[in-house]
């Protein structure tokens, strides 16, 4: 997976955007005004996204290429190393729960019109 891919796939997802909130150098996707992925158009591609958790820290433990959200809360986002370790489906995988579990967090009103776009 390269940066077009990447954002290709992102813009494919309904009512999302994208944005340069933290410089012309970082990617921010959004959807609902929130955050769900972003990456950095300097050096090695990176992928931040959301998860739960609990699965953040399997999934750290399994995978060498994902490490805490780099400048992004440890908790609850993972950094993803595009590295070949992990296949372009499990990142795409990733990217949509990611994008899931912030589309869940939007208000009904907003979750409606997410629908009906």
């Amino acid at each position: 997976m390269n940066i077009e891919e990447l954002r290709e796939y992102c813009l494919s997802l309904k009512g999302v955007s994208e944005e340069f909130p933290f410089g012309e150098t970082t990617l921010v996707f959004k959807v609902g005004g929130k955050m769900f992925c972003l990456t950095s158009l300097e050096g090695d591609l990176s992928v931040s996204v959301k998860n739960d958790p609990e699965k953040n820290i399997e999934l750290r433990e399994e995978y060498p290429a994902i490490i805490p959200g780099y400048h992004m809360n440890k908790k609850h986002w993972n950094t993803i190393s595009v590295d070949g370790s992990i296949s372009d489906d499990m990142i795409k995988n990733f990217v949509d729960e990611s994008y899931d579990l912030i589309v869940m967090g939007l208000t009904r009103k907003q979750q409606q019109e997410l629908k009906n776009s």
